[in-house]
């Protein structure tokens, strides 16, 4: 390190004194850059045991869920790399913790989840690390190599679509990976029915006399929630003969100003629909926004029933009926499943959490029907 200095108004007699104190914090400086050089890295004590950054940190950080063959290699790695004082420094060293890769957080269903997730691995003695892929399938790639390579403990994500590439740095990770929401076979996930849930808002809407069904949902491309649900409508419309065509479905961004573009594409058409069927909550709150703004009556001259049950569904006007998704449960059960792996404990890989109708005052008959 080279250290230049203009001592610019030093008189002759305090030159000797300024050059000494300046050769005192170079000394300082290369010493502690000296230092730091000796200490080693999370990454280097895993590459010297033979091991994944994952399990180095588990090894150091809670060393009575590692095998004691796997914790003597890393002890003796951290040893051998940085002397007696390494050990201590390794455990400092930024590595344990779960990933949570949500698809936003400006969504109040997955900050409930990560709240529940939070809570449960905060009480088992670990972190919860979080990030998002904003919908985006290269995204979510790019965030997930790099928390891997920090060495987190394990890995949760939000569905079961994605690309080639991420499938196989999950399947090589060397961590437990929970799925949510949805499932693959692969892996252990924590799920509901959604297109149980698209199902049972189509169903009740056709028992209230509703023929004309419109939806309003997020884009479907790289999400298989929003598209299982949607299927789950056109069941239960094909059940009761009839039908949800492409062109009574919308496609809209998560946020409320979606929810009014959807409804107001919907009540445009020709032939509007009686009720629409949201894909999740907040859509659905921006339709009644979007209804009420056009002087209709809700549900008089429109019903609208969402998916989610959210705390806002219960308190609007009039009130939101909606299908039951236990979303905190979700992140507590997807949290409790990847602690069971951490310990080596027997669980179950899929756990399926049960969803509910709750019928209120946003859905009635169509008016032709009273």
């Amino acid at each position: 390190m080279m250290l230049s200095f203009v001592l610019l108004g030093v008189k002759p007699k305090k030159a000797f004194l300024a050059e000494y104190i300046l050769e005192k914090i170079f000394i300082a400086v290369e010493d502690d850059r000296m230092k730091r050089r000796l200490r080693p890295r999370l990454a280097d004590i895993a590459l010297a045991a033979g091991v994944s950054l994952a399990t180095a940190s588990r090894s150091l950080a809670q060393p009575e869920i590692v095998s004691p063959d796997t914790r003597a290699r890393v002890r003796a790695a951290a040893l051998r790399l940085g002397g007696p004082h390494a050990l201590d420094a390794a455990r400092a060293l930024p590595g344990s913790g779960v990933a949570a890769i949500v698809p936003t957080l400006d969504n109040p269903i997955f900050a409930r989840a990560l709240q529940a997730m939070q809570a449960v691995l905060t009480e088992a003695g670990h972190h919860l690390l979080v990030a998002s892929s904003n919908y985006q399938p290269e995204i979510e790639l790019s965030v997930l190599r790099g928390l891997l390579a920090r060495g987190v403990d394990g890995v949760i994500l939000v569905g079961a679509q994605r690309s080639p590439e991420a499938w196989e740095v999950l399947e090589t990770a060397g961590v437990p990976v929970i799925l949510t929401w949805c499932d693959d076979p692969r892996f252990d996930a924590v799920v509901v029915d959604n297109q149980a849930a698209g199902r049972l808002a189509a169903d009740h809407l056709i028992s209230l006399g509703h023929r004309r069904l419109g939806m309003v949902c997020g884009a479907m491309r790289h999400n298989d929630r929003q598209r299982a649900r949607m299927e789950g409508v056109r069941e239960g419309l094909a059940a009761a003969g009839l039908d949800l065509p492409d062109w009574r479905v919308v496609e809209q961004e998560f946020t409320l100003a979606g929810g009014r573009t959807g409804c107001a594409a919907l009540l445009a058409l020709a032939d509007p629909p009686t009720a629409i069927i949201c894909g999740i909550d907040q859509l659905a709150v921006g339709c009644l926004v979007e209804a009420q703004s056009r002087g209709l009556v809700v549900p008089g001259e429109l019903s609208v029933v969402g998916i989610d049950n959210l705390e806002m569904a219960a308190h609007l006007s009039p009130a939101l009926t909606t299908v039951h998704i236990p979303t905190a449960r979700i992140g507590a059960e997807a949290a409790g499943l990847i602690l069971d792996r951490l310990r080596g404990e027997a669980s179950e890989r899929l756990v399926q959490l049960p969803i509910e109708l709750v019928v209120r005052r946003s859905s009635s008959a169509p008016r032709a029907l009273r």
